[in-house]
């Protein structure tokens, strides 16, 4: 790693200042910077001014009720595990990022928007200068899809899909979106905003079933996924009335599974499991952007699909919370 670059540090008092500030050139917005600074240690970009959200009061608060609930994007990763009274994908997916003095730091916004990561991405200035720049930093080619045109960098947030799963939208701008919107599938620039737009909150809707978060990692902890599997069920006597799956670690973005419409009706067993893990094997797309093959990430995924329905479907049999 090199010593960071010069830069000015800036701390606006409102969003709205925060916003105009952002939207300069070469300006980054900072909050816990568990994911800007080692990028900016590794010479992946030199911003001459960053912004930091830290005095944004109205970023740190989580708001619940009836209704549902408003989570600031300022809000710790260690905050959104400790509170029960969020769902529990969300809750098991926070803590599942990295470590305790991570996550203590580490903010909502921050995991959602993550940058996306690949082994010929995230290494130091002399290694990418002696192996050959890629498309996403400095370079014409992507060293993963050679014969594309298109960066296949892995978006490895852990937050994103227990979020999907759950039905959020984002509060961009004053204005709610899906949050599906704030993806786009481009390694490179797999972020949807535009210059000055900030995540300010995320809404939930009142949850509806059961839900989990389930990661495969290299180690027990402070790896990022190699395949994340977010999950929400609602059931009745067993049987699927709504079921929602999301995925991480695999794609250019997180994605929500299609066509688990059609296990509604179904019973929530064995046959069940290897329907979704058939949806999951044909919508993961893993590439190799790590030192992990490519197949076993995306069995990974198949396996984890199938055993987060299981213990979610023993949590019905059982009597378990949310």
């Amino acid at each position: 790693m090199i010593a960071l670059p010069q830069f000015t540090l800036l701390r606006p008092t409102s969003l709205a200042e925060a916003a105009r500030l952002g939207a300069e050139p070469h300006a980054r917005l900072i909050a816990g910077g568990t994911g800007l600074i080692p990028n900016l240690r590794l010479g992946l970009g030199a911003p001459r001014t960053l912004v930091s959200l830290e005095a944004l009061e109205e970023l740190r608060r989580i708001e619940i009720s009836e209704r549902g609930s408003r989570i600031g994007a300022a809000v710790s990763l260690q905050a959104l595990s400790d509170n029960k009274r969020l769902p529990a994908a969300l809750r098991e997916a926070a803590r599942s990022v990295a470590a305790p003095a991570h996550r203590s730091a580490a903010t909502l916004g921050g995991n959602l928007c993550l940058d996306t990561r690949c082994v010929y991405y995230n290494q130091s200035e002399q290694w990418r200068r002696a192996n050959g720049y890629c498309l996403k930093f400095g370079g014409d080619t992507c060293h993963v899809a050679p014969q594309g045109k298109k960066c296949r960098a892995a978006y490895s947030g852990d937050v994103a899909p227990a979020l999907l799963v759950l039905d959020a939208n984002i509060e961009v701008a004053g204005a709610l979106r899906p949050l599906q919107r704030l993806y786009q599938d481009d390694g490179a620039k797999h972020l949807a905003l535009q210059p000055g737009e900030i995540v300010a909150a995320v809404h939930l809707p009142p949850t509806r079933g059961r839900s989990g978060y389930a990661k495969l990692r290299s180690r027990g902890a402070i790896d990022f996924p190699l395949a994340g599997v977010a999950m929400m069920i609602s059931l009745n006597n067993n049987i699927i009335r709504e079921l929602r799956v999301a995925l991480t670690g695999t794609n250019s973005r997180p994605v929500l599974i299609e066509g688990t419409e059609t296990l509604v009706g179904s019973e929530a067993g064995e046959a069940a499991g290897t329907a979704l893990a058939k949806l999951v094997q044909k919508q993961a797309g893993p590439m190799r952007t790590t030192l992990t093959a490519a197949d076993y990430r995306r069995q990974g995924a198949m396996v984890l699909a199938r055993r987060l329905l299981a213990r979610l479907t023993q949590k019905e049999t059982q009597g378990g919370i949310p």
